[in-house]
């Protein structure tokens, strides 16, 4: 497992990215390569999710989940990267692409002709109410996400 003191060792990083210190060819870093969406580096054989290795040169630790703040994978300054739970990580993901609404945690009613408004809170599932105008729907799932998932609110 790759330690804090050694990214330091063999890494500067400045403007959200890692800059190789040594001029050694014999142990010249594998470039950046992409696997799964995520940038990643090997680095002493082991390869890494390059947005886990900026926040462990900063923070000294890798925590369960980073998540990056803006949702942008290709973002790794270490601003838009915190430290989470798989729970709130996905609490921060955006509107799925087959969102027949296009609203997150509103839908379609069939059965009362209403817009429903569904939200998550500590993995239990609320239903905050029935609405017969979209607009006011959205505008109630965005202030129900505001109020409990916070900075992990998403649109």
């Amino acid at each position: 497992m790759i330690t804090q003191e050694r990214l330091k060792e063999l890494y500067d990083y400045r403007d959200g990215a890692f800059f190789w210190k040594s001029t050694d060819d014999e142990h010249k870093p594998t470039p950046i390569t992409k696997h799964h969406r995520y940038r990643r580096l090997v680095v002493d054989k082991k390869a890494y999710a390059l947005h886990r290795l900026v926040f462990m040169y900063h923070h000294g630790y890798f925590p369960e989940i980073v998540d990056h703040i803006d949702n942008n994978r290709e973002n790794n300054s270490v601003e838009n990267l915190r430290e989470t739970t798989q729970q709130m990580n996905c609490l921060n993901r955006v509107t799925h692409k087959n969102s027949k609404s296009g609203c997150k945690n509103v839908y379609w009613e069939k059965i009362t002709k209403k817009w429903c408004v569904n939200i998550t809170v500590d993995r239990i599932r609320r239903t905050i109410g029935y609405f017969e105008d979209f607009e006011f729907a959205e505008l109630v799932a965005d202030e129900a996400r505001q109020k409990f998932h916070g900075t992990f609110a998403r649109r």
